[in-house]
């Protein structure tokens, strides 16, 4: 799986959120290199786990979608005579 790169904007955000929850949930201090860390290193580990589980969602919704075209396809179909 390719590394997932982050915008600078979108990381400096997450560093401060994680920042955040360190302070406010485990009254403990984080610097930003050490949450950065923590956001590389939760991305290696759970990244291919959301990734495979957003390909399945969307793979369940476009098969939703795709029968329901089918239904509409079928609903359009002229009905045959019998010769």
């Amino acid at each position: 799986m390719l590394a997932i790169k982050l915008p600078k904007e979108d990381k400096e955000e997450l560093i401060q959120s994680v920042q955040a929850f360190f302070e406010e949930e485990r009254s403990e201090t984080i610097g930003a290199i050490g949450a950065e860390q923590f956001i590389d290193f939760m991305i290696k580990e759970l990244g291919p786990y959301i990734y495979n589980k957003a390909i399945t969602d969307a793979r369940g919704l476009i098969q939703d979608k795709i029968n329901q075209i089918d239904d509409e396809l079928y609903s359009l179909e002229k009905p045959m005579g019998r010769r």
